[in-house]
């Protein structure tokens, strides 16, 4: 189990179940970040008492300058603080939980991973629009990368046996389906933004609650998958299964298929990680099998879902193809939720990008960061924004 952590995104959902399992183990919390949630951040400085934070937002982190003095904790500011935190020197036996949303998380993971220590990934996106960087820096440096998201994590513990992992023959990634299985095109049309942040089984920030909705999320992980795993877009099926029991499963050569199950609770994944590989007791509530009534699977339907269709064409592509589809759906999904487009837009402009630029297979950190904001700008100017 790792003895000190830093925890970028302390204040949003995977952090605070991250903190959940810090409270129950003792783990020395080094250093949080958080966006502009300030009232909650004071209130886990008090309790942790980190050395450092870091504020991404301007106006909260120089309106809470006094405060952290009095609290005796070094304030940074801005996305480049967030990277100051990934590169903090002196801890022996540290790790990186990243659980910033979005694009936002990409530097801070190539930071920590630049700087020796390994990292506990719930930000997927560093993957999906960086992923050759990011697995090149894991390689150079010898570190680990741990998965959080839930699917991910079953994946890896279901790879654990190192003289089958070889023989792994497809990756069956299991997805909720959201709230809107089975929806037609038309009655997707007609759905509001009240219905799509209310996600059947579980509970999550608004913008992976949209990205659930639209089944992006699911895209975005058979992105990362590919990555993490080494395969193929071709040997991930996607495997809608509603009671989000199972989390997700591998075939073997021989046909056998060896799944990780638990409840929908994601302080079992981030615990996984912070304790990796060692098994300890947890606060989540155990599987009882005798109320689990059904297993239910069901292909999942790209045609109607077009975020879905669009990931899995960006990951064939390849290069900065799954970048651009990320930064149109941060961007339409931004405009959703502020109730300026309609919920099928998000699909609209997530497809329609792939047809509108021409991307290298070998590119910089910088050209990620140009492809996003093309893919943004692009959305902006469909909608006449």
């Amino acid at each position: 189990m790792y003895k000190n952590l830093i925890l970028l995104g302390s204040t949003g959902s995977i952090g605070t179940q991250s903190l959940d399992v810090v409270r129950k183990y003792g783990i020395n919390v080094v250093a949080l970040s958080a966006h502009k949630n300030i009232k909650l951040l004071e209130e886990q400085i008090k309790e942790f008492k980190p050395e450092y934070i870091c504020i991404t937002d301007g106006e909260s982190a120089n309106n809470f300058e006094d405060k952290a003095n009095k609290l005796g904790v070094t304030l940074f500011k801005g996305s480049e603080g967030v990277q100051k935190l990934a590169q903090l020197e002196g801890y022996d036996d540290i790790v990186v939980l990243n659980s910033i949303v979005g694009i936002a998380g990409l530097r801070a993971t190539l930071a920590a991973i630049e700087s020796g220590k390994d990292v506990a990934l719930a930000n997927k996106e560093s993957l999906v629009t960086g992923g050759k960087l990011v697995m090149e820096a894991v390689k150079k440096n010898n570190v680990k990368l741990l998965p959080v998201d839930s699917e991910h994590s079953a994946i890896f513990q279901c790879l654990q046996d190192k003289n089958s992992a070889p023989s792994l023959k497809k990756i069956l990634l299991t997805a909720s389906g959201g709230p809107f299985f089975g929806y037609t095109t038309e009655q997707l049309g007609k759905v509001t933004k009240a219905q799509a942040l209310r996600h059947p089984n579980w509970s999550m920030g608004s913008k992976i609650t949209i990205d659930s909705a639209t089944l992006m999320n699911k895209g975005l992980e058979l992105i990362e998958a590919v990555w993490l795993f080494g395969v193929e877009p071709k040997d991930i099926q996607i495997v809608v299964h509603r009671q989000s029991i199972i989390h997700s499963m591998v075939e073997y050569a021989d046909n056998s298929v060896i799944a990780q199950l638990g409840t929908p609770d994601m302080r079992i994944p981030i615990q996984y990680s912070l304790t990796y590989p060692e098994r300890m007791e947890s606060n989540a509530a155990g599987l009882d099998f005798f109320t689990v009534k059904d297993f239910t699977f069901a292909p999942a339907d790209d045609d109607t879902f077009l975020c879905l269709k669009a990931a899995k064409e960006a990951i064939a592509k390849g290069g900065l193809y799954p970048c651009a589809v990320n930064g149109a759906n941060e961007r339409a999904v931004e405009l959703f939720l502020q109730e300026k487009i309609s919920f099928l837009d998000i699909g609209k402009a997530v497809y329609g990008v792939l047809s509108q630029f021409e991307f290298d297979n070998n590119y910089t950190l910088e050209d990620v960061f140009d492809a996003d904001k093309k893919a943004r700008e692009y959305v902006d100017s469909i909608f006449n924004i």
